[in-house]
């Protein structure tokens, strides 16, 4: 099934290893080569907003988007003050990507129930979509309630809004609700099955994670680590089960389940490691990450993932579309 979207090619801020004021030299070349996007992500570090707010000041047609701002860390609320902060510095330009984010996050780290995540996503897109248009909210909504919330000054146009969606209910809502699904940790072939999901009309915007460099046996090594870190939180877990992945990433996951750390990162096969992880010359990286878009992919979105010797900001032009 076809998109109706325009083909778009991001890249993640902030680059790793690089303090926030460095970025300024390349987000200004992003543009002339050829990124559409700049899209941040936020988990024990650098907080989603405060890159793009830099980017905003740099750029003047590059899409800036968070993928993703959490909807349980933040409340509604906030999550409509900093969209709407953003909208105003980069009119037209911003999206507003939200997302349930993982049970380590909301409720070790946060101290913050986990509780009803569909039901809660759904709640905080309707919200959302009202206060930005700069509604006044008096609300009861299943997941939370809101009296008579108005921003000052809201943002004109307000921003466009994005849910993290890994399986059939929440895609189907982010078509419904937002429009736009974000996703990750899928293989160019996956994505005619998310779009037939989502359909044609919702946005698919995708983090792919790229390690340009030669030496396989490294790539690699670093891919199962992200691929054992990621593949035993549930609900990437079941993502890849839908995707038919249950029956290899097994062995890893009753590995890492029994303590066996070092154990498990042998049983994760190269084979899933290159159809999860874009490794090689860079213009090898490059083409890989074109056939996303030939798969239906709108956007792309290249989060280096940095090897010995391989300078993330070097990396940037080497990565840009062709």
């Amino acid at each position: 099934m076809a998109s109706r979207h325009k083909a778009r090619w991001g890249i993640t801020l902030p680059l790793p290893g690089m303090a926030l004021p460095e970025h300024q030299e390349i987000v200004t070349t992003l543009e002339p080569l050829g990124y559409t996007d700049a899209w941040s992500a936020e988990m024990n570090g650098i907080d989603a907003f405060t890159p793009l707010a830099l980017a905003a000041g740099w750029t003047h047609d590059l899409r800036l988007g968070t993928a993703i701002a959490g909807l349980y860390t933040r409340g509604p609320a906030l999550l409509a003050m900093s969209a709407a902060t953003l909208a105003g510095l980069a009119p037209g330009r911003f999206v507003l990507g939200v997302g349930t984010s993982s049970q380590v996050i909301v409720e070790q780290w946060n101290g913050i129930e986990l509780a009803q995540p569909y039901q809660r996503a759904r709640d905080t897109l309707r919200f959302l979509r009202a206060a930005l248009a700069g509604e006044k909210v008096s609300a009861q909504y299943e997941t939370f309630t809101v009296e008579g919330f108005r921003l000052d000054n809201p943002p004109e146009p307000p921003p466009r809004l994005a849910l993290a969606a890994l399986r059939q209910g929440m895609l189907r809502l982010a078509a419904a609700e937002a429009g736009a699904a974000i996703t990750n940790w899928l293989a160019p072939s996956d994505v005619p099955t998310i779009r037939a999901v989502a359909g044609d009309d919702c946005e698919l915007i995708a983090r792919i994670f790229v390690c340009p460099t030669t030496d396989a046996e490294v790539a690699r090594g670093i891919g199962r680590r992200l691929i054992a870190a990621y593949m035993t939180v549930p609900v990437y877990a079941a993502f890849q089960g839908w995707l038919g992945r249950a029956e290899v990433l097994k062995p890893m996951q009753d590995a890492w389940a029994a303590g066996d750390r070092r154990g498990a990162l042998a049983l994760i096969p190269d084979t899933l490691v290159d159809e999860l992880v874009v490794h090689g010359a860079p213009q090898a990286c490059r083409e890989r990450v074109a056939e996303y878009r030939e798969q239906g992919l709108d956007t792309p979105v290249v989060a280096l993932t940095p090897a010995p010797g391989v300078e993330p900001a070097a990396m940037v032009p080497l990565l840009a579309p062709g």
